[in-house]
Order: structure tokens, then C-alpha cells, then sequence
């Protein structure tokens, strides 16, 4: 099994591309038990079970940036 290394505020592609066709890039909003995305073309949101995301998850295309204080 691939383990990805992604986390909140990472910009990932999917297998399947979102309907709206503007784009395949999504944003991960929030994470826990589930994990919501949001499609960076429209602005959609989507939740997923994170067993389910990371069977759909293609790969992390640009990871967030941590601001350390």
C-alpha cells in the first residue's frame, strides 16, 4: 500500500477529475477522522471517510507552508 504524506492546507490531485472541469487540483481543509477538500476551480466542497480519500488520492502536488512562532 502507497502511504501519501499529506496534511491540512495541501493542494493534492485526485484519480478522477471534479465535473466542473476547471480543475484536478483540490485543497485540504479539514482533517480528522474525515477529511473535506475543496475543489480549487469552483470552490466545491467535499467530504470524505479518510479510508476512502486516500484510496481516491492520486498524489500531493505542493505541500502548505508551516509558519513556526
Amino acid at each position: 500500500m502507497i502511504q501519501h504524506d499529506y496534511g491540512f492546507g495541501d493542494i493534492v490531485e485526485m484519480k478522477k477529475e471534479h465535473p466542473c472541469r476547471k480543475s484536478k487540483h483540490w485543497k485540504i481543509i479539514r482533517m480528522g477522522a474525515d477529511i473535506r477538500i475543496k475543489c480549487l476551480g469552483c470552490g466545491t466542497s467535499v467530504l470524505f471517510p479518510r479510508v476512502e480519500f486516500e484510496k481516491k488520492l492520486k498524489k500531493v502536488v505542493e505541500k502548505a507552508i508551516v509558519e513556526e512562532n
